[in-house]
């Protein structure tokens, strides 16, 4: 039985046994000499899957001998710990993820930004709940993924309301397991993103405490494995150039975004509409400006002892030759 009282932390066997369950071979395609199978890892939503839906990597690397395997995750903290060990190559997370990676010595880099998850990412309580405000939560059960951009929103939102982050119950789980703990009301609000946010909307109609886009100014990341970046790094701007390709076509094709996206992810087409309707497309790549928010957001977590180390994002910033 969930117990709202627990806290649940990803362990290395805990993502592992998943990675194996989901029948995710390790990919040696980081130390091969000719790459044959390029493995990308996705969630439900974004511009990673609109690319998928378009084939337009695939057929970048078509005349290449490379085929496309895409590989899905529920929560950024498991793919970038399938970046760490190899069983992916590239991927896409939010903005915590990969600070508690790098903070974990994962074998990853920053190779492009994306836009944030924004008015897509949000702090919510069901309408009948006393909570009126951020600052109610205090003393109460928040159900969040351990190490995600909504994580990271939970944190500055508190911070934003004077609320001191050890005065809330943090209960961390995965997506679908909050969305079951905030049916049965054992958690008392939900930070996350979408399209779980907007799933959430449909069901319940939740009373918002707060948004990415009114909390904080990050970015989204395309991650790499270290290793395979610095062996194939036409293989991963050859992706980045792709992903542009799949932006321009999202944003002149919006009205066909959310079919796009319940295509691939069977996510319901109502909720994807929502998401799709208020998803910022883009790919660009990580400037100064983009580092230091990225360390604003990392010094934040070590300061209240979320991260094990400390950490200098430009250390992890992936440069592609000849830049």
């Amino acid at each position: 039985m969930f117990n709202p009282t627990k806290r649940f932390n990803l362990t290395r066997r805990a993502i592992g046994a998943g990675l194996l369950a989901a029948g995710v071979a390790v990919s040696l395609s980081a130390t091969a000499q000719e790459l044959k199978q390029f493995s990308i890892g996705y969630q439900k939503t974004g511009l990673p899957v609109i690319a998928r839906q378009q084939q337009v990597i695939e057929k970048a690397l078509e005349d290449k001998g490379v085929t496309v395997k895409w590989v899905e995750f529920t929560a950024g903290p498991p793919l970038v710990e399938a970046l760490n060990v190899g069983a992916i190559d590239v991927g896409w997370t939010g903005d915590a993820p990969p600070i508690f990676g790098q903070s974990a010595g994962a074998n990853i880099v920053y190779a492009a930004a994306l836009p944030s998850n924004g008015e897509g990412e949000a702090i919510f309580v069901k309408p009948a709940s006393p909570i009126q405000s951020v600052a109610d939560l205090k003393g109460k059960r928040v159900g969040v993924g351990k190490g995600t951009s909504a994580h990271n929103l939970l944190v500055a939102a508190l911070e934003k309301a004077g609320i001191p982050f050890d005065q809330i119950t943090p209960v961390y789980l995965s997506p679908a397991d909050a969305a079951a703990a905030f049916a049965s009301d054992q958690i008392d609000a939900w930070s996350v993103w979408d399209p779980f946010f907007a799933i959430a909307e449909t069901r319940y109609q939740p009373r918002v405490l707060a948004r990415s886009s009114e909390v904080l100014k990050v970015n989204t990341y395309f991650l790499a494995n270290k290793d395979f970046a610095k062996a194939h790094p036409e293989t991963v701007t050859t992706t980045i150039s792709a992903l542009g390709e799949a932006a321009k076509w999202a944003d002149q094709n919006r009205d066909k975004v959310a079919a796009a996206l319940h295509e691939v992810t069977g996510v319901p087409l109502d909720a994807q509409i929502i998401a799709a309707n208020r998803t910022k497309f883009g790919i660009f790549p990580i400037t100064d400006e983009i580092i230091a928010g990225q360390q604003a957001t990392a010094d934040r977590f070590f300061k209240l002892g979320l991260i094990p180390n400390a950490v200098r994002i430009s250390d992890a910033v992936w440069t592609a030759p000849g830049n």
